[in-house]
């Protein structure tokens, strides 16, 4: 069973800065790490190798340093990483995102599950692992806790909803974004870590992919970011004067006024 497995590099911390200028996230000098959610993916595709035998192919579109990230998946597991990295992939959007994607594993022959983490934690939107499949022609499960079964050409999945769980059949290939309840990631064995070390990482341009300028980075992009900023915390604190009786009086009078009760 041939897996592709998407990873996205993300900031590992909250305390980041933003350019005003272009209205992006400043990466210089703050630590990355793989997109937590993308982890399970990982482990996910990783387990289902180790059960049906084939191959794990990690992709990823980004910058030069996401080289590191994909060595990462390597030391995990994978057998395989690819790079997307060209500055004409730059400022892309979900959807631009998922059509260079789509460009990439469109090349990866005889892949039969395509697996997407539920969303990642800077961009928050969960879009691209739909976005993925409608590009590639193929059937979306989303919220996948488990994977029941795997047949020739079939796959039974279990997934989250908000009443309790749907047990789903899909034909292979599909693609399916997994949560964190599916798995648990593992640590990076001995073995992994030397032979990640070891590995060479491809890295396919534009000019590889043949992709259509107008699809990709910003010119692709659907959507544009108008503005970030943070929000302004704003707090009014007042404190009660008087006896307990006095302060109980007090608050309830404030609570009425607001219409609180």
């Amino acid at each position: 069973m041939n897996i592709v497995v998407c990873l996205k590099q993300v900031p590992g911390t909250t305390q980041v800065k933003i350019n005003p200028q272009t209205n992006t996230l400043i990466r210089q000098d703050i630590k990355n790490i793989v997109n937590p959610f993308d982890t399970y993916a990982l482990e996910e595709g990783v387990r289902l190798k180790e059960r049906y035998g084939g191959k794990v192919t990690a992709i990823s579109m980004g910058p030069p340093q996401a080289e590191g990230m994909l060595r990462e998946a390597i030391a995990a597991g994978a057998d395989q990483t690819i790079l997307l990295s060209d500055r004409a992939f730059a400022g892309a959007d979900t959807l631009a995102t998922a059509y260079t994607l789509a460009q990439a594993i469109k090349k990866i022959e005889g892949y039969d599950l395509v697996i997407c983490g539920r969303q990642t934690i800077d961009g928050d939107t969960g879009q691209v692992g739909p976005e993925l499949a409608e590009e590639l022609g193929l059937p979306f499960i989303a919220y996948v806790n488990k994977i029941e079964e795997t047949t020739t050409g079939q796959m039974r999945i279990q997934r989250m909803i908000e009443e309790g769980h749907e047990l789903i059949e899909t034909p292979l290939p599909a693609v399916i974004s997994v949560v964190k309840e599916i798995n648990v990631p593992r640590l990076p064995s001995l073995r992994g870590i030397i032979k990640a070390k070891d590995a060479i990482i491809p890295v396919w341009t534009a000019h590889n992919l043949g992709v259509d300028p107008s699809m990709v980075g910003l010119d692709g992009s659907a959507t544009r970011v108008v503005k970030i900023f943070f929000p302004e915390r704003v707090r009014h604190g007042e404190k009660l004067q008087g006896d307990l009786e006095d302060q109980v009086a007090s608050l309830i009078e404030k609570l009425r006024k607001s219409r609180v009760i």
